[in-house]
């Protein structure tokens, strides 16, 4: 379950991404359909897009529309399986050109990236410790400093 460290980090992220690509917007909880896995649909903590990507959509948008999408660890049972494994899975299959998951328990970030929707997951995955930099590439386009995702962690 999410947690107040959980909401920072996404509130982290959201400012990083929005002072270097305002007209972009971090929607968090949005539901999007996703293809074969996790019964066609995924809710990822967040989803960067444009402004007014998911307007009139419902509940369930269109991955197409989405930049990336973000995971960030929980400290239960089912992350590992859900967070690391499914969720990556199923947003490369979806076409999401770019994945990043914060992992609380490795104190690491994750970028995927190269989706290949034909099964195969994300051709690329850079992985660095928190207090590094990272970028995302495109089409995010943003370099994220993760020395705060220190102060988010038991």
């Amino acid at each position: 379950m999410p947690d107040g460290d959980h909401g920072e980090i996404l509130l982290w992220l959201q400012t990083v991404c929005l002072r270097c690509r305002p007209g972009l917007g971090l929607y968090v909880n949005q539901g999007l359909r996703v293809g074969r896995r996790r019964d066609e649909r995924a809710r990822p903590h967040a989803c960067l897009a444009r402004r007014g990507s998911f307007s009139g959509q419902g509940e369930w948008g269109d991955p197409a529309r989405v930049l990336m999408t973000v995971e960030v660890t929980s400290y239960d049972a089912d992350t590992d399986g859900r967070d690391r494994k499914e969720k990556p899975l199923a947003y490369a299959e979806a076409g999401v050109p770019v994945h990043l998951l914060v992992d609380r328990d490795a104190r690491a970030v994750t970028v995927f990236s190269d989706p290949r929707p034909d099964g195969g997951g994300y051709g690329d995955r850079h992985t660095v410790s928190f207090g590094m930099r990272v970028s995302l590439p495109g089409p995010v386009g943003v370099e994220l400093d993760t020395g705060e995702l220190t102060n988010y962690v038991r």
